[in-house]
């Protein structure tokens, strides 16, 4: 009897402690919430893929070849609103402005010469998106998610050798993770978008300079990617 009115009070005095040790739950609510919106900031990287025709010029005989031969880093700026469909699924409008560029190369393959092409690439892009989140765990709560974004392009280069077409649509997947802070939920996501249509312009009565054909028609199919890191602030 007397080993137990020792012991017990020792173990409250144990318990009491390991709740002060507990992790401090943030915004507890937060995500009980019907709707919500917030704003988000990224840096992107856009690739196109060319599918190469091995056009050669009748006149010079020349054969030309299309590549991407450099990532360039972008900006990208939106806002978000949410839809909490149930405890683990949230439905995402996130529209936003992805300002990038691709450098461009045509190799000659017979005489080795290069010439360039820089595309600057601005989009307005509407991504609609299923968040699927696991269960909360202390301030931290991490997602996956899959989505299809129609694109417009913002920006039209006439002129250019190779023009892509205004209105592209990409497949998107994700993974994230909800970070609770004290006043406001900080959301790092990374991203991969692929477009699922041929998105290079080969109607092309623009281009008033021939010597710029044979690098229109050595490309008949371009695919856009991009990767996307955003902080998202709720």
């Amino acid at each position: 009897m007397l080993l137990l009115a020792v012991l017990m009070p020792c173990g409250q005095r144990g318990q009491r402690l390991a709740a002060q040790t507990q992790t401090l739950m943030n915004k507890p609510y937060i995500d009980n919430r019907r709707f919500h919106w917030g704003f988000y900031l990224g840096m992107n990287m856009m690739e196109s893929k060319f599918n190469n025709t091995g056009y050669t010029d009748p006149e010079t005989g020349e054969q030309w070849y299309t590549e991407q031969d450099r990532w360039e880093p972008g900006f990208s700026v939106g806002v978000l609103g949410a839809l909490r469909l149930n405890k683990y699924m949230e439905l995402r409008f996130s529209p936003g402005i992805n300002f990038g560029q691709k450098h461009l190369k045509f190799h000659e393959q017979t005489s080795g010469r290069d010439t360039t092409q820089n595309m600057r690439c601005n989009y307005l892009s509407l991504p609609l998106e299923l968040k699927l989140a696991a269960p909360r765990t202390g301030n931290f709560r991490p997602y996956f998610l899959v989505g299809v974004a129609p694109q417009i392009k913002l920006n039209d280069a006439v002129g250019d050798p190779i023009r892509d077409k205004r209105f592209d649509c990409m497949l998107e997947i994700g993974m994230g993770c909800d970070i609770y802070l004290r006043y406001f939920k900080l959301i790092p996501e990374l991203k991969f978008c692929l477009s699922v249509v041929d998105v290079l312009n080969s109607q092309r009565d623009d281009l008033e300079d021939n010597q710029l054909i044979k690098f229109t028609k050595s490309v008949d199919k371009m695919k856009a990617k991009m990767i996307v890191f955003s902080l998202y602030f709720e």
